[in-house]
């Protein structure tokens, strides 16, 4: 059965697709699984070897272009797709598939899409309550699913597939040197400093860690680039830390956090990768819940000191951090941290 799937344009939903795609090639061994999405999205599903192919979405995120799209699903038609399993929640979204003439058009209702959708799903948010599950429960027949306690439990985690070669051929690359364990930090997020832990309680963290005769790595996008320098710059030791956020490939982040011997993350993208490669995490959340998008790991430990939702794009404080993530202190991420790495190695 070839399938397409038309997947999400965030780094932390399309971690979480790959859930879906392990469901579906349990179900069905001989699936094939194409999946339709930005092409940075490319280095995430090499790694997944569930998915048969990557197909680069040329449309910009917004962009609407129904020309396009119509010659986009055009093309396609040629693959003889037999379903087609679409994430995202927009109108636009589900309109390539439609044009592609896909005999089965699955996905949830969201804007209005009856007609271009024919096995339309409603969702009920409260049944279920986390994205993974909508994602999971798209694999199943519509008759069989009527909540996330319908889902064939455990739930198929996201897993990437690194190899050692990769991971060696990458710290060669960085230079990075293999005389001590290695602590990914990842300080960005989406929307701002909100999100964030601020990058003095990073630098007192860092300092703590090289103290333990460790070194530090610093993740994240060209938009990192800067609290990354501001992390060195309030640290003691900043010569065992190393800033790569901007210079690594998303590929190369990968492997070189699969090299890590631990990970403390904001909520973000990077932190579902983590997660995906089965390494010991602290996440550290203020006014995003982790309830609906938790890092989906048995090493994960999540620190929040306020419950509930809270719809924030500015902080408190002058520098735009939230309050709730200042409070969080570096000695109880410190704890956290070694407490899991032990706990961890004695698993292993």
């Amino acid at each position: 059965m070839k399938t397409l799937i038309i997947g999400p344009s965030w780094v932390g939903d399309m971690m979480m697709s790959q859930s879906l795609y392990r469901t579906l090639k349990q179900l069905n061994p001989d699936i094939e699984i194409d999946v339709m999405a930005p092409s940075w999205c490319r280095a995430l599903l090499a790694k997944m070897p569930e998915v048969s192919q990557a197909i680069a979405m040329p449309l910009g995120h917004g962009e609407f272009a129904l020309s396009k799209r119509y010659q986009l699903g055009k093309s396609l038609r040629e693959n003889h797709y037999q379903q087609a399993i679409v994430l995202p929640n927009s109108f636009k979204s589900a309109l390539i598939p439609y044009f592609a003439k896909i005999p089965k058009r699955t996905g949830w209702k969201g804007e209005m899409r009856y007609g271009l959708l024919n096995d339309l799903r409603k969702l009920n948010k409260q049944a279920y309550p986390l994205m993974v599950e909508r994602y999971v429960a798209l694999a199943y027949p519509k008759q069989e699913m009527h909540s996330a306690k319908d889902i064939p439990q455990p739930i198929l985690w996201p897993k990437l597939q690194v190899t050692m070669p990769e991971i060696l051929e990458t710290l060669t690359a960085f230079d990075i040197p293999q005389d001590a364990p290695l602590i990914g930090f990842c300080p960005g997020a989406e929307f701002g400093p909100a999100k964030r832990w601020p990058d003095y309680h990073y630098a007192t963290l860092a300092d703590m860690i090289v103290k333990q005769h460790a070194k530090v790595l610093i993740f994240g996008s060209a938009n990192d680039r800067q609290v990354g320098e501001q992390i060195m710059a309030k640290m003691t030791h900043s010569d065992q830390c190393i800033n790569l956020a901007g210079k690594t490939q998303l590929d190369q982040a990968i492997n070189l956090i699969a090299a890590c011997k631990a990970v403390v993350t904001n909520d973000s993208g990077l932190m579902h990768v983590a997660a995906a490669l089965d390494r010991p995490l602290v996440a550290l959340y203020g006014p995003s819940s982790p309830d609906f998008t938790p890092p989906l790991s048995n090493k994960a430990e999540v620190i929040r000191l306020i419950t509930g939702y809270h719809r924030v794009r500015r902080g408190d404080a002058e520098q735009g951090y939230h309050q709730s993530l200042i409070d969080i202190k570096p000695d109880q991420v410190f704890e956290s941290l070694m407490k899991l790495i032990v706990r961890c190695e004695k698993s292993n």
